[in-house]
Order: C-alpha cells, then structure tokens, then sequence
C-alpha cells in the first residue's frame, strides 16, 4: 500500500528553525575525499568486513548519498559515509555521489554523532519484510513455511505477553532452522505451537524453536504421522514448562534452556508414543 507521507500526528518542534545553509548535491572524485580520524572511528574488524559485504554487493540503488564537507586543498572531508566510499574504491569506482554541507570540525563532529547516534535501526523482522518485498529467494523460502503453520512474522517488536496466535519475531531462528533442518521440519515444529492446546501465544520464541527442530531432526519417526503428534504435543503445556525451566536455571547449570526444553518434550513424547505403541500392540 502506497500512502503520501503526512506529519499531521507529529509534534510541531518549539526550537528555533535554523538549519544552516542547504547542502549540494554532487558527484565528487574519490581521491578528494578524506577521513578525520579526530572524530571518526577507525575501520575496525566488523567494519571491514561491512565494506567487504557492501562491496560484494554493490548496487548504485542501495548507496546514499556521502555527507562531506569542504576543506582546505580542495578536499573534502567525510561525515558519514567511509564504509560505503571504501566498498566503491573496492569496486573500481572514482567518484561517488555526495551531499556538500558547511560545517567547520566542530561542526562536522556533531554531525557525525548526530548520524549515527540518532538512526532509527531496523529490526530483524522490518530487514525480513524488505527481503521478502526484495524477492529474496530465503526469505521467501522461510515465509512460506511459516504461512503453512499459520505462522506470521509480525514488523514490530512486542512483548511475548502481546503476541497473538501465531505472530513471532524470531527471523534468526526461523531462517537457521529452515537452513538446518529443511522446510518440512521447520512447518511441523510451528504447528507444534500453533496448532495445540490455545495456540500458545507467545511461544513461537527462538528457544522453542530451535528446540522442537532439533528433536524432530533426532526422532524423525515422530513426525511420520503428524496427527498423532499434534495429539501428543497437545497435552504439554509450553507456558507452565518454560517458567519451571526458567526458574529452575540456577540448578539445571550447565544445561541451557534450550537443552532442558529438549529434554522436557522429549520426555513427554516418549512416554506418549510408548503408550500408544503398547495400546496399538
């Protein structure tokens, strides 16, 4: 859905308007540009490998505008924008699009911390959504196995005591048992949670998860008959064994969570399908 953007809901700011001269927009050789490293961070390890990311996917559509300001020699200095500048340099690339503002260093310091103190971060589940948007073929792949648990990945974050029926934020989770486990393995876990007892709001949590994958990849024969396994699983209750689990941590030491989740419906299981296997005998 497409809408105009509209600040009607927004505050009217008390501050004096003074936003400074209006910044130009030009492309500027890469040569020209140089870092303050009075105010700027060096290139660490995560940042190189950022500049290593960006670079092995460079695309023009994905590059803002570098913020830099003049200085003597004709150079210009960056305010934000090395990393990206980097990966362009990496790619072959001698000038870069830059958005030309006047500011002294103590100006272009507070511009700095300003950028990247006040940026709204994107969360997993908002990247997921631009992914799915993007065509991207995991995203996709993860999407449409959480649709067939009747599972949905909502964009904001909220407590687990919000969520409803099949809502999660669990990106990471979803996308590494889905690259673990496969597809099939990833659905009947959902369907775990979603399709037992009320729907366990709120337990469509990355533990829970990696958990319910982890002992179907260990008990394949349990998820032969899914009907069976929903029936079984619909007796354990997930709120009343996480907050055992969870207030029992401190004794369980060195077991994690997760491995005594495991070790809760792996009991429960057992004992279901050994009484059925002996009924059906």
């Amino acid at each position: 859905m497409l809408k105009p953007l509209n600040a009607d809901r927004f505050r009217k700011p008390s501050s004096e308007f003074a936003p400074g001269p209006a910044p130009q927009l030009s492309w500027i050789e890469i040569e020209k540009l140089v870092v303050d490293h009075q105010y700027q961070r060096g290139i660490g390890r995560r940042g190189a490998a950022n500049i290593v990311h960006i670079a092995e996917n460079f695309d023009w559509s994905k590059f803002a505008p570098v913020i830099v300001a003049p200085i003597e020699g004709g150079h210009f200095a960056i305010v934000d924008g090395q990393h990206r500048t980097t990966a362009a340099l990496l790619r072959g690339q001698t000038t870069v699009p830059c958005q030309i503002v006047q500011a002294d260093r103590a100006k272009q310091a507070a511009a700095y911390a300003a950028v990247n103190g006040n940026i709204t971060k994107t969360t997993y589940s908002q990247l997921f959504h631009a992914q799915m948007a993007a065509g991207d073929e995991e995203a996709c792949a993860v999407a449409e196995a959480c649709s067939a648990a009747d599972v949905t990945v909502i964009k904001t974050n909220k407590p687990a005591s919000n969520m409803k029926v099949g809502q999660t934020t669990a990106v990471r989770a979803l996308k590494e048992c889905h690259k673990a486990y496969g597809r099939e393995t990833l659905i009947i876990a959902l369907r775990c949670i979603t399709k037992t007892a009320d729907g366990n709001p709120g337990y469509i949590r990355p533990t829970v998860i990696e958990a319910l994958c982890t002992l179907l990849a260990n008990h394949p024969e349990w998820a032969t008959d899914e009907r069976q396994l929903l029936k079984h699983m619909n007796k354990f209750c997930f709120p009343e064994k996480w907050d055992s689990i969870v207030a029992a941590k401190d004794h369980i030491f060195p077991n994690t969570t997760k491995t005594a989740l495991i070790e809760q419906i792996e009991k429960h299981l057992s004992r279901r399908f050994g009484l059925a296997d002996r009924r059906a005998a």
